[in-house]
C-alpha cells in the first residue's frame, strides 16, 4: 500500500521551519538527484533513487539525530537553529517510510523554555572570519573589566553552557587566547588572511586544551 504524500505544511510543522525554507531545501534535493514527486498544495512523496538512497539508520541513531539537533535549535544561535532545522528537514526526504516516523515522533526530546546563551551581535561576523581564515581586530573587557584592543586569527566557536566562547591565536599576546563574545564591544573585520593555517592552529590549541585537561585529572 502506497503511503500519503507528505504536506508541506505537516513537514513545516515537524520540523520547525517555514514553508519557503521547505520549499527551497526540496528544490535543493531534486537538483542533487532526489526524485521527489509532488507539487505545491498536494504534498510530496520521496521515491528510490541511486543519486540519493534512503539512509539506514538505526531507531537509537535517530533518537540521537532528533535529540542533538532539537538540543542546537535550543542554545539560542538563530543561525545554527535555522540550519539544524533545515538538517532535519533533509533527513527525513532520505527516510524511507517506517523510519521518518520513527525521527518525526522519537522518544527522547529537549525541553529548554528559556535559551542556554543570548546570541552575541558579532557572532555572524566571528563565524565568517573563522570559515574564511581572515584576522579581526577586536575591543576587549576582560573579566576584571580591563580593556585592550587587539588583532587576532578567530579559529573556532565553542558553546557553554552560557556563553559563546571563540578559541584564537591573539597576535598580541603571541599565544592561544580564549574571548568570550558578550564581552567584544567591537569587532573589525581586517583585509588580513591566515589561511592556510587555521587547520594546524585549531589542532595545536586543542592538543594544549587536552593535555591540560589530563593534568587536572589525578589517579585515586
Amino acid at each position: 500500500m502506497m503511503t500519503p504524500p507528505i504536506t508541506a505544511a505537516r513537514l513545516a510543522k515537524e520540523t520547525g521551519v517555514s514553508r519557503r525554507s521547505l520549499y527551497r531545501d526540496i528544490e535543493a534535493l531534486r537538483s542533487a538527484g532526489a526524485r521527489i514527486e509532488g507539487e505545491r498544495g498536494y504534498g510530496y512523496t520521496l521515491r528510490e533513487d541511486n543519486a540519493l538512497r534512503p539512509q539506514a539508520f538505526t531507531r537509537g541513531e535517530l533518537e540521537a539525530i532528533a535529540l542533538g539537533l532539537a538540543e542546537v535549535r535550543s542554545m539560542g544561535d538563530p543561525y545554527l537553529a535555522k540550519e539544524a532545522a533545515s538538517v532535519l528537514a533533509k533527513v527525513i526526504a532520505t527516510l524511507p517510510d517506517n523510519l521518518d516516523q520513527q525521527l518525526l515522533h522519537a522518544i527522547s526530546h529537549v525541553y529548554r523554555p528559556d535559551a542556554r546563551l543570548a546570541p552575541a551581535p558579532a557572532s555572524e561576523l566571528v563565524r565568517e572570519a573563522c570559515w574564511h581564515e581572515n584576522a579581526l581586530h577586536i575591543a576587549y573587557a576582560d573579566h576584571t573589566s580591563a580593556f585592550s584592543e587587539r588583532k587576532i586569527y578567530p579559529l573556532a566557536l565553542m558553546y557553554t553552557e552560557r556563553t559563546q566562547t571563540l578559541l584564537a591565536w591573539c597576535c598580541l599576546r603571541k599565544e592561544f587566547r580564549m574571548f568570550r563574545l558578550d564581552r567584544m564591544s567591537q569587532v573589525t573585520w581586517l583585509e588580513e588572511s591566515f589561511r592556510p593555517r587555521r587547520a594546524t592552529l585549531l589542532r595545536d590549541y586543542m592538543n594544549i586544551l587536552e593535555s591540560q585537561a589530563a593534568g587536572r585529572i589525578r589517579p585515586g
